[in-house]
C-alpha cells in the first residue's frame, strides 16, 4: 500500500511540474536576417531608404538592418515599431487608431518605447506568436507596413508549422 501512495504522489509530482513549464518556438537569427533583407529590399525596389528590424517574442532585437540613407531615427524607430507590435500582440497600424486621443487606449502612448504608428507586424505561424518586424524610414505608414509584410512573406515556407 505504502508503494503505491509513493507511486501516485511521484505521478502527481510529475505532472504538476509539467505544468510548471512551456515550449515556445522562436525564430533562428538566419530567419531572422532573410526578413530583414527581403523587407530591405522591397523598400528599396519601390525607392524607399529604410531600417529594419526583427525582434523575437520577448521584443529582443535579432536583426537591424539600416540602408545607407535611411534617417538617423530610423534604428530607434523600427525596434520599437517591432517591439510595440510583439508587446501588444497587435499590429501598429491597428494600435495606431486604438490609441488615437480619446480613446480608451491612448495612455498606451505615452509609455517609454512604445511606437503606436504603423511599420510594426506581428511575426506569426501555426497559431504562435514568433516575433515581430519593424519597418521606418518609407514615406507612410503603408508603405513601412508594405515593406513589412514582404519580409514576413520571404520567410512563411520557413515558418509554417
Amino acid at each position: 500500500m505504502k508503494w503505491l501512495w509513493t507511486l501516485g504522489f511521484g505521478l502527481a509530482f510529475v505532472a504538476h511540474g509539467a505544468d510548471g513549464t512551456f515550449s515556445v518556438k522562436l525564430l533562428t537569427p538566419d530567419t531572422a536576417l532573410k526578413a530583414a533583407q527581403a523587407a530591405l529590399k522591397s523598400c528599396r525596389d519601390r525607392g524607399f531608404q529604410v531600417t529594419v528590424a526583427v525582434v523575437d517574442r520577448m521584443g529582443v532585437v535579432q536583426v537591424l538592418l539600416r540602408d545607407r540613407f535611411a534617417g538617423a531615427h530610423t534604428p530607434d524607430m523600427a525596434s520599437a515599431k517591432a517591439y510595440t507590435a510583439v508587446s501588444f500582440r497587435t499590429n501598429t497600424t491597428e494600435l495606431a487608431q486604438a490609441t488615437q486621443p480619446g480613446r480608451q487606449a491612448s495612455g498606451i502612448r505615452h509609455r517609454p518605447g512604445i511606437a503606436a504608428v504603423g511599420g510594426g507586424l506581428m511575426i506569426e505561424a501555426g497559431g504562435s506568436l514568433l516575433g515581430a518586424i519593424g519597418v521606418s524610414g518609407a514615406p507612410g505608414a503603408r508603405e513601412d507596413d508594405a515593406c513589412a509584410a514582404a519580409g514576413i512573406a520571404a520567410i512563411r515556407e520557413d515558418i509554417e508549422l
